[in-house]
């Protein structure tokens, strides 16, 4: 199978690198800045798994998009979806399987109104990565799973095909027959982490020891509640797991969108806390303690726009 992985930054880097280093037939769609940087540096990932390095990366640019590919991986942040469709476009074919790797749900129906439904593929990434200063790949921890599966539960040919290649992969590659519940189980517990990160100004541990413990469990308790009001209520052992995570006392877990923030940058606020905040009302699901992080997340894009 022929894969296109739109971008190659920390997500797209990691995945679409351990796959060239597994002989699948892989290539970066990426813009000129970043042509030009992998052009010359080539494509470096520095994991406790084990180091890449790839000298001349598979790369095109949009303009010069023109065969279809078997499957495209799109690793974009949400705010950039919009361009993004409009990037792969000349790659997807009637067969192509689109996973998208974008945390929330908003994006599949955006993604099935540009494409066809069947093209679009559930999915979900959980992984520590970044770039650095010099733009490689830096993977943080162990963490290195690529889920993806059929949204309607079916178990294709197709996704059969993908797991048979991601196989071979240095990664976790899980094909999944209830894609869209682990997708909303994310959802949920990101929503819940950046909410208190970035309402706080802290981190996890920073902000139980402040005794922020029953607000960081009632957020996860009004995500939770969004998702079982749409059908996908988080398993037991998934919820365990997250109020877990987010009351370990000394834990120095922080969303993404909290170093956002720190840098003064745009961040993902409406579509991952936004689109829970509006699930909620039109549920009619109290949920103060979301309300409150969406509104400060509002408030800080306003200022930052406001500031440019």
């Amino acid at each position: 199978m022929r894969y296109l992985i739109l971008g190659a930054g920390a997500l797209g880097g990691f995945f679409g690198g351990r796959m060239l280093e597994a002989g699948l037939d892989t290539t970066f769609l990426v813009r000129e800045h970043r042509a030009v940087a992998l052009a010359k540096r080539g494509l470096r990932v520095t994991s406790s798994k084990g180091d890449i390095r790839i000298d001349k990366p598979p790369l095109v640019q949009a303009d010069a998009l023109k065969a279809e590919y078997d499957a495209i991986i799109l690793s974009c942040k949400a705010y950039d979806l919009a361009s993004a469709m409009e990037a792969i476009a000349p790659a997807v074919g009637t067969d192509t399987a689109i996973i998208p790797l974008l945390n929330g749900m908003d994006h599949i129906e955006r993604l099935q109104q540009r494409f066809d439904v069947r093209n679009v593929l559930g999915g979900l990434s959980v992984i520590s990565a970044s770039l650095d200063a010099e733009g490689d790949v830096r993977h943080h921890n162990d963490l290195d799973l690529l889920s993806f599966g059929e949204l309607d539960g079916s178990r294709s040919v197709r996704v059969d095909a993908i797991a048979s290649d991601l196989a071979k992969a240095r990664f976790t590659a899980q094909a999944l027959d209830d894609i869209q519940l682990a997708m909303w189980e994310k959802w949920c517990f990101i929503a819940s982490l950046a909410g208190i990160n970035c309402l706080m100004r802290a981190s996890v541990g920073e902000v139980i020891d402040a005794g922020g413990v029953s607000f960081a469990m009632k957020l996860y308790d009004e995500c939770a509640a969004v998702a079982a009001s749409q059908g996908f209520a988080p398993r037991a052992e998934v919820r365990q797991r997250a109020v877990a995570a987010l009351s370990a006392k000394g834990s120095s877990l922080t969303a993404s969108m909290l170093r956002d923030i720190q840098r003064g940058s745009r961040t993902e606020g409406e579509h991952i806390l936004g689109s829970l905040l509006r699930r909620a009302m039109s549920a009619d699901i109290d949920a103060p303690t979301l309300e409150a992080a969406t509104v400060h997340l509002r408030a800080y894009e306003n200022s930052r726009v406001n500031a440019t």
